[in-house]
């Protein structure tokens, strides 16, 4: 697990009162800057937790390491 993974796992929650309105929903989940995935994935997971159906992320920008540049 990555330092990123680390310093978002369990940090995202859904209130009680929400669950209900999220049973059974499909959700977009949108992130600003996706660099390892960590927080959508860490989102995504609380959300299905409390219910939500299927899950989708929408990014608006991409962080490419510099190793992965040829």
């Amino acid at each position: 697990m990555n330092k990123r993974s680390k310093n978002v796992k369990g940090a995202f929650k859904v209130g009680p009162d929400q669950n209900i309105e999220l049973k059974n929903k499909n959700i977009l989940l949108i992130d600003d800057v996706y660099t390892t995935g960590a927080t959508a994935e860490n989102c995504a997971k609380a959300l299905k937790k409390a219910g939500a159906g299927k899950v989708n992320v929408l990014t608006i920008f991409r962080v490419v390491s510099p190793q992965n540049i040829k």
